[in-house]
């Protein structure tokens, strides 16, 4: 055999494969080949070579209703299989992926553009590990996952960089935990996921369980807006998201998001620079620069900036591209020629403001849609390659002079999924990334996966894990919730929020008196008002909001709120985030246990207050304030139980899964139960470091603002808990909106709920809303469940190598 035949994958027996299908494929829906009529096709191309692959099927509605009833069939079997089964299932078709692993490799190389030693080494391996690892899962579920049950049909969306890789993050944790799934590939890359199909029915995967409908963009708005749709699971770009996030806007759907990046490559004066290089060359070149994670931000300590330059622009000097099946390139093709077009425009804004643009074009080949790797120095911090994702091989350049401007240059960007550090001093890369606002941080490394760890973003980066146990629960729900009957009345949501404020009353007061040296006199009186920084707040605007016992008397008045008390409020918690972000976790452990020692002392006039507002039983009463001092106990339990582990991944080293607080928490509480569900919702965010702006009851707000002399008494720093009043819909439209809220939480109509999810999208935040279905606080599963701690925290995954005693 030659030289040149030796260096290049052999492919004729692997594309037989396409051969045996005359290279004409339909969907693959209840484990057949489905090609309807009349419908239009798609050609499948190689990067590489501009050769046509197979000409596929554009899908229709109706494919997709085909799908989606193949798959709610099958789930009434496959949810109530035993997890072994179900663990057997994956366990035969990481198996069956196996022994096809070279076919594999091949189509997807052939399909994407990338070097067949990525797809061969890296993806088709991590594919495998996925699907041992959940089967593991699925076997687990009755004891890991006892409080939990499958969703029902999920709706798979997986963009063109990893096309099979990226299906397997997926469809693995919804098929253990009980899920069907329909896949929609990428437009341009849709050939591995239709092999995948056909393997998992040859593994013995029931029919129905797995479905891949093909076709344009508009099949996926298909698929993530279908009624039997119960989740929906996308990858791609971060507008793409925005847009998934609002179509789906108050239908009850389950939605994770794994979007853009504009990951940070932070390098020390006390890295060891060559193995730097070398990871940038992973950061960034890995896969043609088509990574959500790549380092595309390379930030240099100045004292190493023109050495480390000078260092990368000579390795770049032997790097090869060539044709993805040549197993000794470094770089192949770009997936197509409209990325191809979006990657040149990008860096031709770079000249255009100023910047130098490094590139090698020696060696690149004249057929294939290819760009040479590219270094751009002498750029700004607003300059369009360092704020957009270019999702190419280009790199920007800055210089920094100290961790802390590392630390905020790193976090200086919309996005927040991954970043690397790179030093020999181990204190100094902890720290720093402890403090990297990210889902993935890799400690002189960088684009590392594992199934074992969750891998997903922070910010407009999305939210939801793949991977890990943190992945499981984004395709469960609690046992005890039903699939939401949300009702499709249509929502104003330019008008939503829209109110007059009230004003005070005169008839119906309830003036309350007290006896003084024989004299009966009204007591003095009392308007609320708000509480945020610590201290009580006058609202901006001189509006008083009455308050109704049931039997018509008007027993208070509390501010009415209105968008510069949100704003004052949010300012007032950000303030307040990173010191107790900071505090030890015994330390916020003792104060919410302080908390529940002065509600104690005040029990007697809470359930004086409550009976008053309310007007329930002395008893009913009771055992609501009784309630709420054991829920403050309950959560201050895991102030300092719930801060993460050690991830069993394949590194040699250590995997760290850190829970960080999500940051400024917004809360609007239901008018059930007002003091427990204010309680309830209050305390898990808290513990878990984050700062709050919270709504209580609209009805019976007067509780939680006598709360708050509790919190001044207790030690609780001002800004950690915020108290804004008002009309719920007026204050959730601000806080929605709000630019710098992280979450916002909202238990109240199911058109509220509609509008937070929609609103959301604006800045990609996350949403806990009730679709205007009630739960019982009172009882533990629904009112201090795991799904508080879920969605309190956000899973950073940091990656510690090892190897200066060892080799692994």
């Amino acid at each position: 055999m030659s030289k040149e035949k030796a260096k290049t994958e052999k492919k004729d027996e692997d594309v037989a494969w396409l051969d045996d299908h005359g290279r004409q494929f339909g969907h693959f829906i209840d484990n057949k080949w489905t090609i309807p009529e009349n419908r239009k096709t798609y050609n499948t191309i190689c990067p590489s070579t501009g050769e046509i692959l197979a000409s596929t099927v554009q899908g229709e509605k109706e494919d997709v209703d085909l799908a989606v009833s193949a798959a709610r069939r099958a789930f009434e079997s496959w949810s109530k299989a035993s997890g072994h089964y179900r663990a057997r299932i994956l366990y035969s078709i990481a198996r069956h992926v196996q022994k096809h692993m070279r076919l594999l490799s091949v189509i997807e190389s052939l399909d994407n553009g990338k070097p067949i030693r990525e797809s061969r080494d890296s993806d088709i391996p991590t594919v495998i590990r996925h699907l041992y690892h959940h089967a593991g899962w699925a076997q687990l579920m009755d004891m890991e996952m006892a409080n939990w049950k499958p969703i029902g049909v999920v709706g798979a969306i997986v963009p063109w960089n990893f096309p099979l890789m990226l299906l397997t993050w997926k469809i693995c944790p919804a098929l253990a935990m009980g899920n069907t799934v329909v896949l929609k590939p990428a437009t341009y890359t849709r050939l591995s996921a239709l092999l995948f199909g056909e393997i998992c029915a040859e593994a013995g995967l029931p029919p129905g369980v797995f479905n891949v409908v093909t076709g344009a963009g508009s099949v996926g708005s298909m698929l993530a807006t279908h009624p039997d749709v119960d989740k929906v699971g996308f990858t791609g770009s971060t507008e793409v998201g925005q847009l998934l996030r609002r179509a789906t806007a108050g239908t009850g759907k389950k939605l994770s998001l794994e979007l853009g990046g504009k990951s940070p490559v932070i390098v020390f004066e006390s890295a060891d620079l060559d193995s730097a290089v070398e990871g940038v060359v992973d950061a960034i070149w890995f896969n043609q620069g088509q990574v959500c994670s790549a380092g595309s931000r390379l930030l240099l300590q100045e004292s190493i900036y023109d050495d480390f330059v000078q260092r990368v622009k000579s390795r770049m000097s032997h790097l090869r591209l060539g044709h993805c099946l040549d197993k000794t390139i470094d770089m192949g093709a770009v997936v197509d020629e409209s990325q191809l077009k979006s990657i040149e425009e990008l860096v031709q804004s770079a000249r255009l403001e100023g910047a130098q643009v490094y590139q090698m074009n020696a060696g690149i080949p004249k057929k294939g849609l290819y760009y040479p790797p590219t270094l751009i120095t002498g750029v700004q911090t607003v300059s369009r390659v360092v704020v957009e994702e270019i999702f190419g091989p280009v790199v920007v350049v800055l210089p920094f002079r100290t961790a802390k401007e590392a630390i905020e240059l790193g976090n200086n960007t919309k996005f927040g999924l991954a970043g690397s550090v790179w030093t020999e001093n181990v204190s100094l890369g902890l720290e720093v990334a402890l403090s990297l606002k990210a889902g993935s941080i890799w400690i002189n490394c960088h684009n590392l996966f594992d199934a074992a760890a969750g891998f997903g973003g922070y910010r407009q980066s999305g939210y939801g894990r793949d991977g890990g146990k943190e992945g499981l629960y984004e395709y469960v729900r609690p046992r005890w919730e039903g699939r939401p009957a949300v009702h499709s009345s249509p929502v104003d949501f330019k008008k939503f929020g829209d109110t007059i404020p009230s004003r005070p009353t005169f008839e119906n007061v309830d003036i309350a008196q007290l006896l003084i040296d024989g004299i009966m006199l009204p007591t003095i009186d009392r308007t609320y008002k708000m509480y945020y920084g610590g201290s009580q707040q006058r609202p901006d605007a001189p509006y008083s909001r009455p308050i109704v016992s049931p039997s018509g008397k008007v027993i208070g008045h509390v501010g009415e709120g209105n968008r510069k008390d949100i704003r004052n409020a949010v300012e007032a918690a950000h303030k307040a985030a990173p010191g107790w972000g900071k505090r030890a976790s015994h330390n916020r452990a003792q104060i919410v246990l302080y908390l529940v020692e002065n509600l104690e002392l005040r029990r007697q006039e809470f359930i004086g207050r409550l009976i008053l507002m309310t007007g329930c039983t002395e008893e009913v009463a009771k055992q609501e304030v009784d309630l709420s001092i054991q829920r403050l106990f309950h959560w201050g339990a895991y102030a300092d139980k719930y801060g993460g582990t050690v991830q069993e991944t394949t590194l040699y080293g250590a995997t760290v899964k850190v829970h960080d607080p999500v940051g400024v928490i917004a809360i609007v509480c239901p008018d059930d139960h007002p003091l427990l569900a204010f309680v309830s919702l209050l305390a898990p965010a808290i513990v878990r470091a984050n700062c709050i702006v919270i709504i209580p009851s609209q009805k019976h707000p007067l509780l939680a603002l006598d709360l708050y002399q509790v919190f001044d008494t207790s030690d609780l720093p001002g800004g950690v808990i915020n108290i804004v009043t008002g009309d719920q819909d007026h204050l959730t439209k601000y806080l929605t909106e709000h630019q710098d809220v992280q979450s916002v939480w909202y238990f109240g109509s199911a058109q509220g709920s509609a509008f937070v999810e929609y609103t959301s999208a604006e800045n990609v935040k996350r949403t806990w809303v009730n679709y205007g279905q009630s739960r019982d606080w009172t009882k533990p599963d629904q009112g201090q469940g795991e799904e508080f701690l879920y969605h309190s925290i956000q899973v950073k995954n940091i990656w510690i190598p090892m190897g200066d005693i060892y080799a692994n």
